[in-house]
């Protein structure tokens, strides 16, 4: 994750593409690995912990597991475009949004973690003993969040669209 090293860059794409062509992969998508995975069509998938969370509640059979290597850091964010026209009314919608109330009742709604203390407060054993939506500490320090790559976007992009093309 976030490497600029050509090598390893390399290495990735052939794992991946041999991947593809061992049959291993199922899907690359996200509905479509949830689909699959809810309906037993795949034994593993690449997932955000709210997808997850959605597919086992659907097929309780099912796991949620953050690698021993770590991960990538999972966020929303809401922002507002520089030169919004109703840059008060984006402010206040956020606002509602952060109520500790209102957080909860969306954690609650989109099955995603909150970071909203307030509403971490609210919520109940259900959401505090959840793994997948409240992991715990040691699991969240071995993640990483995204680095801008934006000066490798092209190099990603083309071995991406290797992996896609790949038979």
């Amino acid at each position: 994750m976030n490497t600029r090293d050509p090598v390893a860059l390399e290495q990735a794409k052939d794992l991946l593409i041999k991947q593809k062509q061992e049959g291993i992969v199922k899907a690359y998508q996200v509905d479509e690995t949830k689909d699959k995975m809810v309906a037993g069509e795949a034994a593993l998938a690449l997932m955000w912990s709210g997808d997850a969370q959605y597919a086992i509640d659907l097929n309780p059979d099912l796991d949620y597991v953050v690698p021993k290597e770590g991960s990538n850091v999972w966020v929303d964010a809401m922002v507002i475009p520089k030169g919004a026209k109703n840059k008060a009314n984006a402010e206040a919608f956020i606002n509602f949004m952060s109520r500790p109330d209102i957080a909860q009742i969306n954690c609650e709604a989109i099955w995603y973690s909150s970071p909203n203390a307030g509403a971490v407060a609210l919520m109940g054993e259900e959401y505090t003993g959840n793994p997948v939506m409240n992991p715990a500490p040691e699991v969240v320090a071995r993640c990483e969040y995204f680095d801008d790559i934006q000066d490798f976007i092209e190099i990603y992009n083309a071995l991406w669209l290797d992996v896609k093309n790949a038979k």
